[in-house]
């Protein structure tokens, strides 16, 4: 049964960093493409980030240059470090793993973790 389980987030002032994490287990981790997706109140769900199994990734504009997506194949984990946090940065934040064929997730959601921004 695959799970994934998102937590890190917090409510944080504008500016300030948090650093998110996403547990993996029922997958083969460390063949699988990860992503982080948001979703913000009253929005459609939206790509963050993406890592490949061998660590390249690719940012969407609006994080780019702030956040930082990581993996540990060894504890089958994946990370999202988010500096220099805007409001704008609100959203309940999701892992998963990552088809760059398909250009879609593979599994059923987890439930998110809240990152709050607000001074």
């Amino acid at each position: 049964q695959v799970q994934l389980v998102e937590s890190g987030g917090g409510l944080v002032q504008p500016g300030g960093s948090l650093r998110l994490s996403c547990a993996a287990s029922g997958i083969i981790f460390s063949i699988n493409a990860m992503a982080w997706y948001r979703q913000a109140p009253g929005k459609q769900r939206e790509l963050v980030a993406v890592i490949g199994w061998g660590g390249n990734s690719v940012y969407a504009d609006s994080v780019k240059g702030r956040f930082t997506i990581s993996r540990d194949n060894a504890k089958d984990t994946a990370y999202l470090q988010m500096n220099s946090l805007e409001p704008e940065d609100t959203a309940v934040y999701y892992c998963n793993a990552y088809s760059v064929s398909r250009k879609g997730v593979l599994y059923p959601w987890g439930k998110g973790t809240l990152v709050t921004v607000s001074s």
